[in-house]
């Protein structure tokens, strides 16, 4: 699988990333969560990111994967849940490391992003001092942002941050169009977020209070599925190779629980970019109607 040099990091990540998200869920098995991480590492996977609001995803990821910890890079996300800490806090974040180290059973993080922290938050130079301070004592190695709109723009023009975390795909290209222009002028890495745009697609209805109803309603409006089928490509090949080679994208990130899905996704995403009269389309599609959207918290 393809590798990419992460700006100027001086990481090297795989196009497609697993987001371990659904693996921390308890509904499902040791088993599963250990076969499903070890096989996305074999498969050539060489980021997994996770975050200490992701269930039992850390643990998870020190059962099964810290025996091979130069196989991968790590990628995990806090600045709120440390025992012992008020949240938002220098205190927070040197305990939450410390803690999620332990959790993961390894003794440094090579990306560590604060966690849709809010704006006014990332403006106290002590919390970000703090950063410095974990990263000068190699408990992490880039320290990073993870959010959308207002924040990610300061996090990305601060000169604090080593790489972010954003959401990229057909219905959320806010951060395209306005914020990875930025980060590859001052040599960030990018990974991206909900690059299958959680998926919408899938329901017939609008799914009323669930994660994708935003995406499901900004598709309806963006009306891709003549372009789709006119390309002969299913919805989630659709997405994904549009997500995963957006300029400035570095790795997407794709959470499953199924080894099937996640072998399906290893090899649409070496299929290549959408080509470019597909991209035009999409292209114009937003221009009409897209805009204005400011992208998905």
């Amino acid at each position: 699988m393809e590798q990419r040099e992460f700006g100027s990091t001086g990481l090297k990540v795989s196009i497609l990333g697993l987001g371990a998200g659904q693996i921390g869920d308890a509904r499902h098995s040791e088993d599963l969560a250990g076969t499903l991480m070890n096989r996305a590492l074999d498969s050539g996977v060489t980021l997994v990111d996770t975050a200490r609001g992701y269930g039992l995803s850390e643990e998870r990821i020190g059962r099964h994967l810290s025996w091979r910890r130069d196989d991968f890079i790590l990628s995990s996300k806090g600045g709120y849940g440390a025992d012992g800490a008020t949240d938002w806090t220098p205190a927070a974040i040197r305990l939450g490391i410390e803690q999620a180290l332990k959790r993961l059973r390894v003794d440094w993080i090579d990306i560590f992003h604060l966690h849709s922290c809010p704006l006014e938050v990332l403006h106290q130079g002590e919390l970000l001092a703090a950063l410095d301070d974990a990263r000068e004592g190699g408990l992490i190695r880039v320290a990073a942002y993870s959010g959308e709109n207002e924040a990610l723009k300061y996090a990305v023009t601060s000169g604090r941050f080593g790489s972010v975390e954003t959401s990229v795909n057909l219905a959320d290209q806010w951060s395209a169009q306005y914020i990875l222009p930025l980060a590859r002028e001052a040599g960030l890495g990018v990974i991206a977020k909900r690059p299958i745009a959680n998926a919408a697609w899938q329901y017939a209805q609008r799914p009323t209070g669930q994660y994708a109803e935003t995406y499901w309603e900004r598709l309806g409006r963006l009306d891709l599925d003549a372009v789709r089928q006119g390309a002969g490509l299913d919805w989630d090949e659709f997405a994904l190779r549009f997500s995963a080679y957006t300029p400035g994208v570095h790795s997407a990130i794709v959470g499953t629980a199924s080894v099937d899905n996640l072998e399906r996704n290893i090899e649409l995403v070496q299929r290549g970019p959408l080509p470019l009269d597909v991209l035009t389309h999409i292209q114009a599609a937003w221009d009409e109607h897209g805009k204005g959207w400011a992208g998905e918290v």
